[in-house]
């Protein structure tokens, strides 16, 4: 289940090779289910910390595999839209989502 149109990338490959750019993320699993939405201000920050410290020791995150990325002015506001998205869809959130408080408007 695909979230975003950007391309499914390999975790470890490709993830110290994003911009420095504000933007959203999904992490997947090895068979591609949805583990986590994030955003963040700055991606090539985040993914570099979570590559250079696996993921802070999160057990939930450190089952991934693929991600997607899509860059945009308004991380928040649009982590928010696809988590409603998907919980709408599935009737949940993803399983490390879960793990968080997320606000749901």
């Amino acid at each position: 289940m695909e979230l975003l149109e950007d391309k499914m990338r390999v975790w470890l490959e490709n993830a110290k090779f994003v911009k420095p750019i504000p933007g959203v993320y999904v992490l997947y699993t090895r068979s591609k289910t949805p583990l986590y939405i994030g955003h963040s201000m700055n991606l090539e920050e985040t993914f570099t910390k979570y590559v250079d410290l696996d993921f802070e020791e999160n057990e939930c995150k450190q089952k991934t595999h693929f991600y997607q990325r899509e860059f945009t002015d308004s991380p928040k506001e649009r982590q928010t839209e696809l988590i409603e998205k998907f919980k709408d869809s599935t009737g949940d959130l993803p399983l490390c989502n879960n793990e968080i408080k997320v606000e749901i408007h």
